[in-house]
């Protein structure tokens, strides 16, 4: 059989992986007409079968076959959703809506993750009361907590007091459960999912003292623990297509199962022994890093790309690939709706199938080990590129480069890492294990650090389906300038690269140019539109105060260039929750002094740290601090010493004076905290701006607004925030006649006084130059 045949041949199964995904899509959107939907597929099902048997008996057709095994697949992915669909929607009519308490106890499924504001995983729900409901069904939540008890891990049992919120159409999770206090503990881990928390716990503990930031990126490149590693570093290797190295990825798992069939190689075992001992081996890696739906997804994968690999034919691998994205959207049809699962996919294909033509294009012009070393990469990015842009709008220019300058010790940092955290509690094994993991490990971080640092390392791109398809056919003129042999392919693919270079060009420094040109010249204060979270700066004569940092380094970085801001003289952290100090590294180096709120551990510390080394002088910030910024005074009005960290203890600076609308900062401050803070501080009777406290939360005070009396509002949020409704506070704002700016619909919101009054200035409506009293 040719090659081309045993391609098309294995190709076969595409259409079943493809209706299952579309049927997963559509079935967990809308979920109530699934069982309907399973009917009818498995009537049309049943009628291919009968078509294909009667084919049969004349001349014999693969399409009727293929045929009812679509259907068949699309129905199993229906009737999936459909038998749990009852369960959910009970759950989902639970009295919850408004803020009512809710008792929960749950066990954990998913990682234990630092989130914007504060921790959250995934829970299998075990009971459910409210008022005099008691729930028991097993429906799948997200719980997220300020803090979390100490022990708790995949596979623990909490209680909790919480108020919840039903999820998106679509979403896994069924309610979204907000924890009012510290979960309790019922039960940590036990078994072997406590045996692998108790190794993951030794490895953090092994390296929590070796340098940084290598050392803490140790674990991540083992076990995928990243919880040492910085933010800083963590936005670097999200910028250099690094970021894979710390999350548990195919490669993890493929080079665990390489490595113990090489192991069994040279035992002289058997051939199916050696696949025996490699599937072993990824069980048991799955089990050590914790079996969540993203690890067990990344080991079908890998073992996918393995067995592909192994039969020495990527067309095989292709099948493989196909039948187990069938089979895991009809075990999980809400798959279909991660971008986790959609990454591995691709990323898995591309190996199988592009990687091999991308070298040999390439071999055409260096030599074939350089080739190689390229395109394993190079085929990732192209096919996973896409993806990315729908949740972040920027193109790693560089993570080619990255990639191969990592490639060395990336292997050696996940083996060594892997031998130490099986050996923590061997004296001198370990750390002498962990002291030579820091090494790759130290490597891995310096190459995201400095190829992050390179000018045009990152390129903006359209973010959302327009970037994705944008992306999609750049990527393709790539490879088909690579791999094509008919120069009118190759002509179209330059022309096709040209024009996108040319339009980056255009959308990029012409555009950075265009808006700055655009803004008021005279803006004193402005909120960057950063996502979920906040950056507001103030200006007075040449000195520039920064008041938060938002999620991510991008967006401020690309607020500050638009503002033509270039130094920070003042950078107020008022907490330290993701959402207001995540962005921190595109102000390293350029800002002479902080002020922050009370510190909440050692990723607080180290972030701090990282200020001072660039050149910062960093302060606690407490009630009564003041000084200059310009011909403005600041003051701080929040925090008192003994406050605890958190969202109450968030900095509360008011701005005044030099010409500057009168401005107060209001942080995250719940409706306690602003009551707390306005009894004990001298406020001025009527200030110009507010910023809204905890990204316009409806847990807000509202004697406070009416004391403050703004004329202008200004609310930070995301444009998928249901993480705070904000109706009550708009409607409180409104009654009291304040005008609202919005980052998630305004974009970013320029302040400014003069003789005629306060003015504001929208992006997104740069006609809108309002007085705003």
């Amino acid at each position: 059989m040719s090659g081309r045949r045993a391609r098309r041949r294995d190709a076969r199964l595409v259409p079943v992986a493809a209706a299952a995904w579309i049927a997963a899509a559509w079935s967990t959107a809308h979920a109530a007409q699934a069982g309907a939907a399973a009917l009818v597929l498995w009537i049309g099902a049943v009628l291919a079968v009968g078509v294909a048997v009667l084919a049969a008996r004349t001349r014999p057709r693969m399409a009727p076959g293929i045929a009812a095994v679509v259907l068949a697949c699309a129905a199993g992915v229906c009737t999936h959703v459909a038998t749990t669909e009852p369960a959910r929607s009970a759950a989902a009519a639970l009295p919850t809506a408004g803020g009512r308490a809710l008792t929960i106890e749950a066990t954990a499924v998913g990682k234990i993750e630092r989130s914007t504001t504060g921790w959250r995983f995934d829970a299998r729900l075990d009971v459910l009361r409210v008022g005099d409901t008691r729930f028991t069904q097993p429906v799948p939540l997200v719980i997220r907590s300020a803090e979390v008890p100490a022990g708790l891990d995949l596979g623990g049992r909490v209680r909790l007091s919480a108020t919840a919120w039903q999820s998106d159409a679509g979403s896994r999770e069924v309610l979204v459960v907000d924890a009012t206090a510290v979960p309790e503990l019922l039960s940590p881990p036990t078994g072997v999912l406590g045996a692998a928390a108790g190794l993951r716990r030794g490895l953090v503990a092994l390296t929590a003292d070796l340098p940084p930031p290598g050392g803490g990126l140790i674990a991540g490149l083992a076990v995928g623990e990243t919880g040492a590693v910085t933010t800083e570093l963590d936005a670097a290797m999200k910028a250099s297509s690094l970021s894979h190295l710390t999350a548990v990825s195919g490669a993890n798992c493929a080079l665990v199962v390489g490595i113990a069939y090489a192991l069994a190689a040279v035992c002289g075992l058997r051939r199916g022994i050696r696949v025996a001992a490699g599937l072993g081996a990824l069980v048991a890696f799955v089990v050590l890093v914790s079996p969540e739906p993203s690890v067990v997804r990344a080991a079908a994968m890998a073992a996918i790309a393995m067995l592909g690999l192994l039969l020495g034919r990527t067309g095989a691998g292709l099948s493989l690939l196909t039948a187990s994205v069938a089979i895991l959207l009809i075990a999980d049809p809400w798959l279909a709706g991660s971008l986790g699962f959609a990454l591995s996919v691709a990323a898995t294909g591309a190996l199988l199938v592009l990687a091999g033509p991308l070298a040999e294009g390439l071999g055409r012009w260096m030599p074939a080990p350089l080739a190689l070393l390229i395109s394993v990469p190079l085929a990732a990015q192209l096919a996973c590129g896409p993806l990315i842009v729908l949740i972040t709008p920027t193109v790693s220019v560089l993570g080619v480069l990255a990639n191969i300058l990592a490639a060395p010790a990336a292997p050696l940092g996940t083996v060594i890492g892997l031998a130490a955290c099986l050996s923590a509690g061997i004296p001198y094994l370990g750390s002498g294990l962990a002291a030579l993991a820091w090494l790759p490990a130290s490597w891995i971080a310096a190459t995201a650090d400095e190829v992050a640092r390179l000018p045009g390392a990152t390129l903006a791109w359209p973010q959302g389906e327009v970037g994705l398809v944008a992306l999609g056919v750049v990527g393709a003129a790539v490879a088909v300038l690579i791999v094509g042999t008919r120069r009118w392919a190759r002509a179209v693919a330059v022309l096709v690269i040209a024009a996108s270079a040319a339009t980056a060009l255009a959308t990029g420094p012409v555009a950075d140019t265009v808006a700055r040109a655009a803004v008021p010249p005279d803006w004193a204060i402005a909120a960057c539109d950063v996502g979920q979270g906040d950056a507001v700066l103030v200006r007075s004569g040449e000195s520039t105060l920064l008041i938060d940092t938002g999620p991510e380094p991008e967006p401020l970085a690309r607020c500050l260039r638009q503002l033509g801001v270039e130094r920070i003289d003042l950078l107020v952290l008022t907490h330290f929750d993701l959402d207001h100090r995540g962005g921190v590294r595109a102000v390293l180096g350029r800002t002479a002094a902080v002020l922050h709120g009370p510190v909440d551990g050692p990723e607080d510390e180290r972030g701090l740290r990282d200020l001072a080394e660039g050149g910062a002088r960093v302060t606690a910030a407490v009630r009564g601090m003041s000084g200059t910024i310009g011909a403005a005074r600041w003051r701080v009005l929040w925090p008192r010493p003994d406050t605890p960290p958190g969202n109450d203890a968030s900095v509360v600076v008011e701005i005044t004076g030099g010409g500057l609308p009168s401005g107060i900062y209001l942080g995250d401050l719940s409706a306690a905290g602003q009551q707390a803070m306005a009894g004990g501080a001298v406020l001025r009777s009527g200030y110009a701006v507010v910023k809204v406290a905890h990204h316009g939360s409806a847990d807000q005070d509202p004697r406070l607004y009416e004391r403050l009396a703004p004329a202008l509002a200004l609310v930070s949020v995301g444009e998928n925030d249901y993480d705070h409704p904000r109706r009550e506070t708009l409607d409180l704002l409104a009654a009291l006649g304040v005008r609202t700016a919005r980052t998630d619909q305004d974009g970013l919101v320029v302040v400014w006084a003069d003789a005629a009054g306060i003015h504001f200035w929208r992006e997104r409506a740069p006609a809108a130059v309002a007085p705003g009293g």
